[in-house]
């Protein structure tokens, strides 16, 4: 049986940061990884479901919302994958992360679609751990330098 591609990537070599894990088509899947993986830091279901919400909705409300596939979270809780249509540039959607997680850390308010009739789970959402999972991914992403975003080998 064939490996799928996020299975061949070194994770002891892995940090946080922005990376292209795969094109396929006119897709590419962006690995927005919160967390050096097998560190023992994970996030937790709370942060990382609260977190899912308010970044989907401000990336679907963004300028290139026409363009996004999809956002959710790896089951692994070291991060997410965000897939946009090639229409934008990498350094685009790098630029729109760092926005919507900047967004997240100024929403004032209740987590977006914190209800029962809107999320299967709604009570495990927090406005607070939200906000703390993007102020420290924003400070990864504001060290990152490798602008081609590929994975350390």
């Amino acid at each position: 049986m064939d490996r799928i591609k996020s299975f061949t990537i070194n994770h002891d070599v892995l940090v946080p940061g922005f990376y292209i894990s795969r094109v396929d088509g006119d897709v590419i899947t962006y690995d927005l990884r919160t967390r050096k993986p097998n560190a023992g830091d994970y996030m937790d279901n709370a942060a990382m479901h609260s977190l899912e919400h308010m970044f989907a909705t401000y990336i679907r409300n963004s300028k290139m919302k026409d363009d996004v596939v999809y956002f959710g979270p790896m089951g692994c809780q070291t991060g997410f994958y965000l897939l946009v249509r090639d229409s934008q540039s990498p350094l685009d959607v790098f630029e729109m992360t760092k926005q919507v997680l900047q967004q997240t850390m100024d929403h004032e308010g209740s987590v977006f679609g914190a209800s029962a009739k809107e999320c299967g789970h709604f009570e495990n959402l927090s406005l607070e751990a939200a906000q703390g999972e993007a102020a420290k991914y924003l400070e990864a992403l504001e060290q990152q330098t490798n602008m081609e975003f590929t994975y350390p080998e």
